[in-house]
């Protein structure tokens, strides 16, 4: 199936948590998406709740939904050292 130039992108983000824990996820609008976490309603993901305040520490820009997927797969493998890393360069 051909892809519409027009798509919007999909971003990866990642959430840093009071507890210093980390969360990723992916959505086309990270400042939509990070307000419905801060806000701890219906659409925030249940991880987030309760452990406020939020921090958003990273973002990247992906063409598609399905390499989001599978990069957000392969951020969640790595070591809390190397997701570190990865935001500290992304800074």
């Amino acid at each position: 199936m051909p892809q519409n130039k027009s798509a919007k992108p999909w971003f990866l983000y990642i959430i840093q948590c009071a507890n210093g824990h980390f969360y990723t996820g992916i959505t086309t609008d990270v400042a939509r998406r990070f307000a419905e976490h801060q806000a701890s309603g219906a659409k925030a993901a249940k991880y987030l709740k309760g452990k406020g305040p939020l921090l958003l520490v990273y973002q990247e820009s992906l063409p598609c939904r399905s390499s989001a997927t599978k990069r957000e797969i392969f951020i969640k493998k790595l070591s809390r050292d190397k997701k570190h890393s990865l935001i500290a360069k992304g800074e």
